[in-house]
């Protein structure tokens, strides 16, 4: 929240909460806006849906969708600028939870793991149709995981016998693949967390996001995104750097200092969760807060 810096003229400004969740972002937000701010929210997740309409403040609006889809909808809306978005990137800890969603190795539930599983492919379907050399490309891009190739194998041997279709039926098919296990990971923790990615497209969501985001920010506004892993925090980090640097002259031209290239973006932050917050919350202990501020826009100051 501080962050975000919404204060002075700033707390009558549009605030964007990419990922709603349970609204604790959301409802500290709301706490800090003036009368004639404004906050929309965005998520996939029915669930979170339901949540979101039961707070009755007119100064609030929920979307359901991705917030890929921001630039979209602040058109529809006539919005033309933002004074903040913040964006906490991932899964929620009620999927995690929800043995039904399929997000989890930990309890055995149907293999969906879509955030919203009234569109698109579910994993089970996925893993039923996709080529063998698909799904080792996508567990190895976006799980890293070094024996990418061996759990396809096991994957595709496994489905000619019958359908994938539980989270421990995965689960195991992957350890029995997986020879050499990190300390304290389960052996499927990077094959659930790559086809999670890939069937919601959230790192084509987030650069999409960022740069819709960028376009719309206010002089002053501010940028605030969580993430959890090192793909996410790697499409952040570039973002940020490419638009908090300028490719200076050469140093003999005559150029008057005021004339110089002005970066657009500065950088405010890159915090990282407190012992004591990892001891409170243990999901905390990868979450990476990146903040940064439109300082200028195309063209110099403003």
């Amino acid at each position: 929240m501080d962050a975000l810096d919404i204060s002075g003229d700033r707390v009558d400004g549009v605030y964007l909460d990419g990922t709603f969740g349970r609204g604790g972002h959301s409802r500290l937000i709301l706490e800090r806006l003036g009368k004639a701010g404004r906050l929309i929210a965005f998520d996939k997740d029915p669930d979170a849906i339901r949540v979101a309409e039961t707070i009755k403040d007119s100064r609030f609006e929920i979307v359901h969708g991705s917030f890929a889809s921001l630039g979209q909808v602040l058109d529809q809306k006539g919005i033309p600028l933002i004074d903040g978005i913040l964006l906490d990137l991932g899964i929620s800890s009620p999927q995690v939870d929800d043995a039904g969603r399929g997000f989890s190795f930990r309890q055995d539930g149907p293999l969906d793991m879509r955030m919203d599983p009234t569109s698109g492919m579910s994993a089970e379907e996925w893993l039923a149709t996709e080529t063998e050399e698909k799904i080792a490309e996508v567990i190895h891009r976006y799980g890293e995981e070094r024996f990418a190739v061996q759990i396809a194998k096991e994957i595709a041997a496994c489905r000619t016998s019958g359908a994938i279709n539980s989270t421990k039926q995965l689960a195991e098919i992957v350890a029995r693949a997986v020879k050499t296990r990190e300390k304290g990971k389960n052996p499927a923790t990077r094959t659930f967390q790559a086809i999670r990615i890939f069937i919601n497209r959230e790192l084509e969501d987030l650069e999409i996001a960022l740069e819709q985001a960028w376009v719309r920010l206010a002089l002053h506004g501010r940028m605030a995104v969580i993430s959890f892993h090192s793909l996410e925090d790697r499409i952040v980090k570039r973002f940020f750097s490419d638009r908090s640097e300028v490719q200076m002259p050469d140093r003999r031209l005559p150029i008057r200092a005021c004339d110089l290239p002005q970066p657009e973006m500065k950088l405010c932050g890159r915090i990282k969760p407190s012992t004591g917050e990892v001891e409170g919350n243990v999901r905390a202990r990868s979450a990476i807060l990146r903040v940064a501020e439109r300082v200028a826009v195309a063209g110099g100051l403003q």
